[in-house]
């Protein structure tokens, strides 16, 4: 199945980031917010975003009124009806998610496949609170959506292959390298990047090394763009205790039980850029 228009529920970042990349690659995009204001708010922060980039011509004019107009703001799960895919990209809470599921399966056309950005959290699990576990996959974009090139293309063991077939290939429509991965907590990239990230927290709190040294020591040593402390920031410290416990429960293994010092941070209300105050401080 072709996907031409997209049901994104959520108006977090990734959800802004997502419509982004779907309305300037063709598709339209239905954003879903619990309410109107807040949708329409992100659909301002879109309009700004495609303003910069023609202001620092990387778009046409005319190409950011295009994509803008391809975007439609609503508080009413009922206009995703007529969706071909329903991205989710709400907190990674699961009881709230398979609540949401449940909605969406009871408005959605028979054809629409329900896919859920998660990080970590079992797709299947998803999949089976409706009626259509064939139709329900993961659809997982990184931060930000706009920038990142990466997609992973999760499979729960209840998914069709034409599901699978559909959402990757809208992904590379939307311009993404997309890969396939099986449905298991962390699929490819946390469940390799956060024992790193947790690992460097270890690192600070047991005084092997100052917070600068260790993020300029893996910039510098392997040619990564941002140390491990600034990621966990912009990842966001609650967001990584969260993958991380996930990750614990599902595999038991010491590497992913978050390191106390993270706990106490998210405790504080210090959870990085979002609080302007993480492992470094934003507020200046």
């Amino acid at each position: 199945m072709a996907i031409a228009r997209i049901g994104i529920v959520g108006s977090g970042i990734m959800g802004s980031g997502i419509a982004e990349v779907a309305a300037t690659t063709g598709h339209e995009v239905v954003l879903r917010s619990r309410s109107l204001e807040s949708a329409q708010a992100m659909v301002a922060e879109l309009a700004k975003s495609l303003a910069r980039q023609v202001e620092k011509g990387r778009r046409e004019q005319a190409d950011a009124d295009a994509a803008l107009a391809r975007v439609t703001a609503t508080a009413d799960l009922a206009d995703l009806a007529g969706c071909d895919l329903v991205v989710e990209s709400v907190v990674e809470d699961l009881d709230v998610k398979k609540a949401l599921f449940r909605e969406l399966d009871a408005i959605c056309g028979a054809g629409t496949i329900i896919a859920t950005n998660t990080s970590t959290l079992p797709v299947v699990e998803m999949a089976m609170v409706t009626g259509r576990p064939e139709q329900v996959c993961g659809v997982h974009f990184f931060n930000p959506a706009p920038a990142m090139s990466l997609v992973e293309i999760v499979r729960p063991m209840t998914a069709s292959e034409a599901t699978i077939d559909s959402v990757k290939a809208f992904a590379e429509a939307c311009g993404k390298n997309a890969v396939e991965v099986a449905d298991r907590a962390g699929f490819i990239v946390n469940a390799l990047l956060f024992p790193y990230l947790n690992n460097a927290v270890r690192m600070l709190e047991n005084g092997v090394a100052s917070r600068d040294d260790i993020d300029t020591a893996m910039k510098g040593g392997c040619n990564f763009p941002m140390g491990p402390l600034a990621l966990l920031d912009l990842v966001g410290l609650d967001t990584s205790v969260a993958i991380l416990d996930a990750l614990y429960d599902e595999f038991s293994d010491p590497n992913y039980a978050p390191v106390p010092r993270l706990r106490r941070m998210v405790t504080a209300g210090h959870l990085g850029r979002k609080s302007g105050q993480g492992f470094f401080d934003y507020r200046k």
